[in-house]
């Protein structure tokens, strides 16, 4: 398995709506190990396909809670509801944190890597890593999202409350 160079803010991959993954093979799935390994090198709780410079519609997120590292090939928000507001970094965006407010509750539907359609519903800190991550497939960045800007001290002061 192998670490992947990330993609930085500004490039344009970062900002482009992603191609849908049509062939579900060994090399997607050395693709998503990859990926694994780049989003746990770099400390990560997510990873989108294009911040590794791959222009297709393949995330990850681990939030290391019970349901371990969920992959998602193609996802498709199904439903939302509530809201809720947070802090959100982004490894495009090294250093960089904002309050970001996005529905509380999430419900999508994906396939794996073998290609087997799934759906999935996560509430908190987990519906915010999945929605994050896909929006990167879109072009979406979570700075269009961002009520306020924080650094580092007041992050630290926020993980601790």
């Amino acid at each position: 398995m192998t670490v992947r160079k990330l993609v930085t803010h500004p490039a344009d991959i970062l900002e482009q709506e992603c191609k849908p993954v049509t062939v579900f093979d060994k090399k997607l799935g050395k693709l998503l190990d990859d990926m694994y390994d780049t989003m746990i090198e770099f400390d990560g709780v997510g990873l989108a396909a294009p911040q590794i410079n791959i222009d297709q519609q393949i995330a990850i997120v681990d939030v290391d809670d019970q349901h371990g590292t969920i992959e998602l090939i193609n996802p498709e928000i199904l439903e939302t509801s509530g809201e809720q507001t947070g802090p959100e970094g982004c490894l495009s965006f090294p250093g960089l944190f904002g309050e970001v407010t996005r529905p509380f509750k999430v419900k999508v539907r994906a396939h794996n890597r073998k290609g087997k359609i799934y759906e999935l519903e996560a509430e908190d800190f987990l519906a915010r890593a999945i929605q994050h991550e896909i929006d990167h497939l879109h072009g979406i960045l979570f700075t269009s999202k961002v009520s306020k800007y924080i650094d580092e001290n007041e992050l630290e002061e926020l993980n601790k409350e």
